[in-house]
């Protein structure tokens, strides 16, 4: 195996146009080696400037590929990214979160990712370079499916970009244990209120379908509501986008009764003034 570890972007593009795997945290890549051989090249990222950190302009936020969920939480965010830093204290231990990225999480597409319910709340745009320039993409577009992503051969994903917003974000995940656990359900939500109700709202669940979800119907229902109607709504509710399994962790059945309860709850808490900083 050989390791390089570039500090400019156009180098690393050139490295990974001769193939590669890209590391930033390793946090999935070294665990899903198992027991096998690593791969011939590693490209680490992490030298290069630019691709970490969290920056403000007039169009947004844009957070770096290879910004850390530590990152995250020690950053002073509006209480809009309030779910993000939710999800960023669940990804994992301290140490992952010291170390895993916001772009590994994404690229990993996992359904169960932690930081992508929350990231699709935010409207994310998934910004790449590639040997044939830079292009961006909704997150939801860049989310194929389990471990699949609209990553092109030589591409890597440079940053996270996130539109200007109001509102309050919350974040809920269930798990068999409240640590170093992969999600049953995990519910993400942005709610801007105006003159005690909802004006907007963004929802997004994880784990629950092959790739995290909107749910447009439920966030159209919502709007003119107050919180003390939001669970009548959300029970009312069908639930469409949403296509769980049963595996090890949980039953189908279950996780669709839980979502629902996660929902209502996640939508209350970033409705409560106490959260908003």
């Amino acid at each position: 195996m050989t390791l390089h570890r570039p500090d400019s972007l156009e180098d690393a593009l050139s490295l990974l146009s001769g193939g590669g795997v890209v590391l930033a945290g390793g946090t999935d890549v070294y665990p899903a080696l198992r027991d096998g051989p690593p791969p011939p090249r590693l490209i680490d990222i992490t030298a290069i400037a630019g691709l970490r950190g969290i920056a403000r302009d007039a169009h947004g936020w844009r957070i770096g590929a290879a910004t850390t969920w530590t990152d995250i939480l020690h950053t002073d965010l509006p209480p809009l990214f309030d779910g993000l830093k939710g999800a960023a204290r669940e990804v994992g231990s301290i140490q992952i979160q010291n170390a895993g990225t916001v772009a590994g999480n994404i690229c990993n597409a996992s359904p169960a990712a932690d930081g992508v319910p929350a990231l699709l709340t935010l409207d994310a745009t998934v910004e790449l370079a590639g040997a044939d320039g830079q292009r961006q993409m909704p997150l939801a577009a860049f989310l194929k499916g389990p471990r699949q992503t609209a990553l092109r051969p030589g591409e890597l994903v440079t940053a996270l970009c996130i539109p200007e917003g109001t509102g309050q974000g919350a974040f809920t995940k269930l798990g068999a244990r409240r640590y170093l656990v992969i999600s049953i359900a995990m519910v993400a939500a942005v709610v801007d209120l105006h003159n005690g109700r909802i004006g907007r709202a963004a929802l997004a669940v994880g784990a629950c379908s092959p790739v995290a979800r909107r749910l447009p119907a439920l966030e159209a229902a919502l709007v003119g509501t107050t919180p003390d109607e939001i669970a009548p709504v959300v029970a009312a509710a069908d639930l469409p986008d949403l296509s769980p399994i049963t595996d090890v962790r949980a039953p189908a059945e279950y996780r669709m009764d839980a979502v629902s309860t996660l929902i209502a709850r996640t939508l209350f808490q970033a409705t409560e003034p106490a959260h908003v900083a």
